[in-house]
């Protein structure tokens, strides 16, 4: 199908910053493909909300880690739409051992981590790259985390998946160049579900502990990462193997 619209694919878009994302594309005059793994109910939000911002959207469900369903997903977004011109690989996930507890954490969870966080980026990223080349405007961001890039408090799985995010994120840069740019978004704590799961009764005390300690003096929100990717994809176009931290200055003042 030929379609002088341009397209997006988002995975992990039912919630957070993948929702944030897939509707700030639509606004900006992208079609939207709205990726998830298991909340179909979630998902469908965040495709009414992308087609109501006058986006046509494919919604898709498909586990990011499964080479097949992420072949087969690319395969429904070239008869949809007939192209692909951005990739955002958001999908993650992670795990609910503290770093010290090291008798805890099983070898098939951290598996499941890296699984869905560095193969997932590289599955997809492999099987969108003959559309994206395609593109004027090719454009990949993954999604990082400061986690990734400095030592924190955050699970030994999900932090070093992270780095491994942002290792593969400059490694992808030179290897897609120059039909291709690839940055990533390395968010600091950012609010809602995701912290609120993470730090659990102290979420309160906390959030406004690390606001305190950030120079613009809030945490970060989905939308801030969202307008971060906005802006990788359409503004910076000289950029890439770049990676944006998105923390209020927090990591560079601390």
């Amino acid at each position: 199908m030929n379609n002088s619209k341009p397209a997006a694919l988002v995975t992990g878009a039912s919630t957070g910053i993948g929702r944030s994302a897939a509707i700030a594309l639509a606004k900006s005059g992208y079609d939207v493909i709205v990726n998830y793994s298991r909340s179909e109910d979630a998902a469908k939000l965040t495709a009414r909300a992308a087609e109501a911002a006058g986006a046509r959207v494919l919604l898709h469900r498909c586990d990011v880690s499964d080479e097949a369903s992420v072949r087969a997903m690319l395969a429904e977004v070239e008869k949809a739409f007939g192209r692909l011109d951005v990739l955002i690989n958001n999908a993650g996930t992670t795990v609910d051992v503290e770093p010290k507890n090291f008798d805890a954490m099983t070898v098939e969870a951290w598996n499941r981590v890296f699984s869905v966080n560095v193969l997932g980026v590289f599955l997809v990223t492999r099987a969108a790259a003959p559309l994206l080349k395609k593109s004027s405007n090719g454009c990949i961001v993954n999604t990082c985390s400061i986690a990734g890039l400095r030592p924190s408090a955050q699970p030994l799985p999900y932090a070093a998946s992270k780095a491994a995010v942002a290792n593969l994120t400059k490694t992808l840069a030179n290897a897609l160049a120059p039909e291709i740019r690839v940055n990533a978004v390395a968010p600091g704590w950012i609010e809602g579900e995701w912290m609120k799961r993470t730090l659990a009764d102290n979420y309160d005390g906390l959030m406004a502990r690390r606001a305190k300690y950030t120079p613009l003096k809030r945490c970060c929100t989905e939308n801030d990462v969202a307008d971060s990717m906005l802006s990788l994809i359409l503004h910076n176009r000289f950029v890439t193997g770049e990676i944006i931290i998105v923390d209020g200055g927090f990591s560079s003042t601390t």
